[in-house]
């Protein structure tokens, strides 16, 4: 008898501890999923030119054609920190001002590892007159890396609202036309998302250092 009761209340404090073992593992579980610190967000960073989208902004894919004619997509700027900037090949100031600004800090990133090395996109507004090889022949003389393309409308109409960019064509006195558009660049990160802005006056070592440190710490 007395034998008959020990199995019984071993059995019973057999079932009670691991019913203990079931609700403390269950309590641990919904304590991690309900009560556990937020993800961690990256440090912020000192940037100097660059003004950060955060979270940054997808964007739709487009369609542009480069400079040795084939075609340039959302895809084949993923990878990289790239720099947008549109212009003009016959535009008088603003545009050839910039570019040699850029070429500055393009070469200090010559020095970075390609796989991170940080580009720069110009996208022509004035594809009447501005054919793939002209615009490659153009940037090409500030600095050779400069990714050149540019598209038919609609194509680079989209592309421009998409980045939040703007152009228009002004027509002259004399018959001919200028082109007006966006002097602010637009950058987007490896994942081919608008990640950011740089606004003039643009300051060629600040917009260097500031590539650089987004190539390293959020590659």
């Amino acid at each position: 008898m007395i034998a008959f009761r020990t199995r019984g209340f071993a059995s019973r404090a057999t079932v009670l501890v691991l019913i203990a073992a079931v609700a403390g593992g269950l309590g641990l579980m919904l304590a991690q999923r309900y009560f556990a610190p937020p993800p961690a967000t990256p440090a912020p960073l000192a940037l100097q030119a660059v003004r950060l989208i955060e979270p940054a902004r997808p964007i739709a894919d487009f369609k542009l054609v480069r400079s040795d004619g084939t075609a340039l997509t959302l895809a084949g700027l993923r990878g990289h920190w790239t720099l947008v900037f549109l212009g003009f090949s016959h535009c008088p100031d603003v545009c050839p001002t910039t570019l040699a600004n850029l070429a500055k800090a393009q070469k200090r990133w010559d020095a970075l590892p390609e796989a991170r090395r940080p580009r720069l996109l110009f996208v022509s507004v004035d594809p009447d007159r501005d054919t793939p090889k002209i615009i490659g022949d153009y940037v090409r003389y500030f600095h050779p890396a400069t990714i050149a393309a540019t598209a038919n409308e609609p194509a680079l109409g989209q592309f421009a609202h998409e980045l939040g960019l703007v152009y228009m064509k002004v027509p002259q006195e004399n018959g001919d036309y200028d082109m007006d558009h966006s002097a602010t660049l637009v950058l987007l990160d490896p994942q081919g998302r608008q990640a950011g802005l740089v606004r003039p006056p643009l300051v060629a070592d600040a917009i260097a250092a500031d590539l650089a440190l987004l190539a390293e710490r959020r590659p």
